[in-house]
């Protein structure tokens, strides 16, 4: 079945959909990048930024995406030759572990698996058997694109707490920032990295590090800090240039604008719960066609699951002819199983993952849903009754 008339809707994790507003504010003509509205505009960016991310500490942004958003927290805090422990939950923890071996930080990797989060008790008796005190900070990622787990930031500070520990606690925010709940300066964060193309519905090309003042005392004591990456100017510009280390990204600033616009009209604790309530929507949906077929949840309890992209998983070739199929025959794009099985083993083919991060409602989750039962349908795939309704029940009980 074609579908040349309506909209495409991509429903992977990141890029996520871009609304209208900020589409519409980056369509123009080049700003002067010496005054004017551009300069102006650009310094209310912060104060929305600090609000998005619960703090109010200081935020650097980068031309580039998560990567170098993590490249960037590091090159900040830790030497060459000084030591982290990643505790990692799927894919993106041993990306930013790879990272920091190559700046030639020396790697401690504690991996939880692809289905269950981190366990504080576990990260506390590493950080108590380093005597020496040589880890500089746990990096640890809030929530996994790949696998879809969250894990428990407050509990993790507790536990470097507990050991008496003065590392610092880094967390990836790329998939959770402005979807799931995060409060930085009350969960004791240090430094948060965090990238445009998600929860902030701005295309990829914005890297994000908020960073408190431990992690600018460490930034203090580094030996050097390359100009590019060096988070003092960007984060107290003498010039405006410095912002963001040149030419500044100016069609990314004015459609970040529009978009903080949006976050600030409608609340950081609407938006978490109109992201809790869309997630439960779709478990509710996944449960029951489970109940009579292949399809299972990449993680088991609801409390680690993340509320901006979930991960799924049939059998055999099965999760990439349901993608092929909805892309095909209903104009819905969803992701792949990135990191679930390598490229070359057959479960690759197995998984894939539903992103509902940003500009997204219940009419489009719903839509979704139905387009992938309908996919089930078509290619005669297993699945339960009642997921569809089980997903409207979700989402009319906020309501009720």
């Amino acid at each position: 079945m074609s579908h040349p008339s309506g909209r495409q809707y991509l429903a992977i994790p990141g890029p996520s959909v871009m609304p209208d507003a900020v589409l519409r504010a980056m369509h123009r003509a080049a700003p002067n990048i010496y005054e004017g509205e551009l300069i102006e505009m650009t310094a209310g960016l912060i104060p929305d930024l600090r609000d998005v991310a619960r703090t109010a500490h200081d935020v650097a942004f980068y031309i580039g995406n998560g990567h170098a958003a993590w490249e960037a927290a590091l090159a900040n805090t830790v030497p060459a030759g000084a030591r982290v422990l990643v505790p990692a939950t799927g894919r993106f923890g041993h990306g930013w572990a790879d990272v920091a071996r190559g700046r030639g930080i020396d790697v401690q990797m504690e991996d939880f698996g692809k289905s269950t989060p981190l366990d504080p008790a576990r990260v506390e008796q590493v950080l108590r058997d380093d005597t020496g005190g040589q880890i500089r900070a746990v990096l640890a990622t809030h929530v996994d694109t790949s696998s879809t787990l969250r894990n428990d930031l407050a509990a993790l500070r507790k536990a470097i707490d507990a050991a008496g520990h003065p590392a610092l606690l880094m967390a990836d925010c790329i998939a959770s920032l402005a979807c799931d709940r995060f409060e930085m300066d009350a969960w004791g964060v240090d430094v948060a990295v965090a990238a445009s193309q998600k929860g902030l519905m701005v295309p990829p090309g914005l890297g994000f590090v908020f960073f408190g003042p431990r992690a600018d005392d460490a930034r203090r004591r580094m030996d050097r800090v390359s100009r590019y990456w060096d988070w003092a100017p960007r984060a107290n510009p003498e010039s405006f240039y410095q912002y963001s280390g040149g030419t500044a990204p100016t069609h990314h600033l004015y459609g970040l604008r529009a978009a903080l616009d949006m976050i600030r009209a409608e609340g950081m604790e609407a938006i978490w719960t109109r992201h809790a309530v869309l997630a439960r929507a779709i478990w509710a949906a996944a449960e029951a066609w489970s109940e009579g077929g292949p399809l299972r949840l990449n993680v088991a309890d609801r409390a680690h699951r993340s509320h901006a992209v979930t991960a799924l998983r049939l059998e055999g070739d099965q999760g990439t002819a349901l993608r092929r199929w909805v892309q095909d025959n209903a104009g819905l794009t969803l992701g792949i199983g990135l990191g679930m099985a390598e490229p070359g083993d057959p479960a690759w083919h197995s998984f894939f993952r539903m992103g509902h991060m940003g500009h997204v409602n219940a009419h489009m989750v719903l839509g979704a849903l139905g387009s992938i039962q309908a996919g089930l349908v078509a290619l005669d795939i297993p699945h339960g009754r009642g997921g569809l309704e089980a997903a409207s029940a979700e989402i009319a009980a906020i309501t009720a």
